[in-house]
């Protein structure tokens, strides 16, 4: 049996309920900035969250939802493919510096349990690493405004946004994630919290623990080795989900427990 050698975790929904209280209002922002009357509301976004990476869910709005009666259309020949790609990505570079600014208001906390997992992680000197779809600037940003600017270096790796060409559901970014850390999957443990997510690490062979929020509960998570609401703390226990856990709050232990099963 491998031993646990390192964590890999998700970002968005997993360490924090970024999508709902930082993505989504960022969004918004941007396009009200850019002088679009478009506005995501709490139940278009979950749709739109069946789609990875922020560019591409813009893109997935446009051609797939969007509906203007001034017969403004953004997947006709109409607007050539070259300033689509560069209407989006300066939609994408404004939503992402508001983003930032609501990182630094703390308008998001981190989740449950997060903190104290981390901390019992390093403790135990076990590697940790980051596997998100988002950029990297959305991940040092909340990581800096939530953990201080000193926690960036308690990931060994952060592959985030675009370093590899295929986003999650494909697992090429556990893949890369595991190249450079030089381990093995049966050396792992994955978290996170959306099916696209799931299929994305199981892809890389990682055992993998989910933790639910607003957008996902009703997500296909037949796969997870465990699904949980939340971390869990001492004086807020965590709910379990799917699988066997025995403890209030997820910790090493249990960690350990389920690596070695």
């Amino acid at each position: 049996m491998s031993q646990l050698k390192a964590l890999i975790f998700d970002v968005d929904g997993t360490l924090a309920d970024t999508e709902r209280d930082g993505h989504l209002v960022a969004f918004n922002m941007a396009f009200e900035e850019a002088g679009r009357d478009w506005h995501w509301s709490l139940e278009l976004y979950g749709q739109l969250l069946a789609v990875t990476g922020g560019k591409e869910r813009i893109r997935y709005y446009l051609n797939d939802f969007y509906s203007d009666e001034r017969g403004e259309d953004f997947s006709s020949p109409v607007m050539t493919d070259a300033a689509f790609d560069d209407f989006v990505a300066g939609l994408h570079a404004a939503k992402t510096r508001f983003y930032m600014q609501l990182m630094a208001d703390g308008a998001v906390p981190l989740r449950p349990g997060v903190v104290r997992f981390f901390k019992e992680a390093r403790d135990a000197g076990l590697r940790m690493a980051i596997a998100t779809t988002t950029t990297p600037a959305n991940v040092t940003s909340l990581l800096t405004h939530t953990l201080g600017a000193e926690s960036i270096d308690w990931f060994e790796v952060i592959a985030a946004g675009d370093i590899v060409p295929a986003k999650k559901p494909a697992p090429d970014i556990y893949d890369y994630v595991l190249e450079k850390m030089n381990l093995k999957a049966d050396q792992c443990l994955a978290f996170e919290d959306s099916h696209n997510g799931l299929l994305s690490s199981c892809g890389a062979d990682l055992k993998t623990i989910v933790t639910i929020n607003d957008y996902t509960s009703d997500h296909d998570f037949s796969d997870a080795i465990l699904v949980l609401s939340d971390l869990g703390e001492p004086n807020q226990p965590m709910t379990v989900l799917q699988g066997t856990c025995d403890e209030a709050y997820f910790n090493l232990a249990t960690a350990q427990k389920i690596h070695q099963a």
